[in-house]
């Protein structure tokens, strides 16, 4: 499912947004995609297979990285920018490796190349596998509570409860075997590791990540050295899920970037 998020003046491109594991389009919330807007790019919106409405598709592929990146290659009008969080952003990456002469600018929030030991893949593949069985098992609305206790997403606990009880309707409308499926298709341990391709990446990068999300921290730094034009930004007091936490400092950080 895409959605347009159609300005009132005609922009100078549409920046394509992809959201996380156990999220939708409406994952970003309408304080991003308005200030987007406001500043003349306004979103398109993407579902990655087995997530939102393109979950619900009678016609709906298998949820693998080929179906999750010609998904991005039909909603994007290019070139023009790609934006990932989280699972997304790691499936913004394997597209910007895989077609490189499309993107104008990439941005990558909370994002990682995978795991480049063969070992620790399969291990994390195994977990993935277990956790998958876990969403077929307990139903959509236990396992997102169980999801939103890690300790990763500890500082989610500091927003309003108004605010968090919206995002937890927002992935308790997944439809756990499509959801399942995703994680197992397009998981850590699943994906191949990027981290040999990183040194071949042209497109400028913007890495995002919060200050609190201290693995995620030392990843972007790892990629910020690899990537031969990127640029690291650490907001400070936030954690994973930057977008949300801090939506007035992941704006500016974007859309300084994608005006250049």
């Amino acid at each position: 499912m895409v959605q347009r998020v159609r300005p009132m003046s005609r922009p100078v491109h549409y920046p394509l947004l992809v959201h996380g594991f156990t999220g939708s389009s409406d994952s970003w919330g309408e304080r991003i995609i308005d200030g987007l807007s406001g500043a003349g790019l306004p979103p398109v919106l993407v579902d990655l297979p087995g997530h939102g409405r393109e979950a619900t598709r009678d016609d709906a592929p298998p949820p693998t990285l080929d179906v999750s990146l010609q998904a991005i290659a039909d909603a994007g009008d290019w070139p023009t920018d790609l934006v990932g969080y989280s699972m997304g952003a790691r499936v913004a990456l394997h597209f910007a490796v895989t077609h490189p002469g499309r993107l104008r600018r990439l941005v990558l929030e909370s994002g990682s190349p995978g795991l480049a030991d063969a070992s620790e893949r399969a291990a994390r593949r195994r977990t993935d596998e277990a956790l998958a069985a876990r969403i077929v098992e307990e139903g959509i609305e236990r396992f997102v509570a169980h999801w939103e206790a890690q300790p990763m997403f500890e500082t989610q606990r500091r927003l309003s409860p108004e605010a968090r009880a919206r995002h937890r309707e927002i992935r308790t409308r997944n439809e756990p075997r499509s959801l399942a499926a995703a994680l197992t298709a397009l998981g850590t341990g699943q994906l191949p590791s990027l981290w040999d391709d990183l040194a071949g990446i042209a497109t400028p990068t913007l890495l995002l990540v919060g200050s609190l999300d201290r693995r995620f921290v030392g990843i972007a730094e790892r990629m910020a050295a690899t990537i031969p034009d990127a640029c690291l930004v650490v907001v400070p007091d936030a954690g994973h899920t930057v977008h949300l936490e801090r939506p007035a400092a992941w704006l500016e950080a974007v859309t300084d970037f994608l005006s250049r």
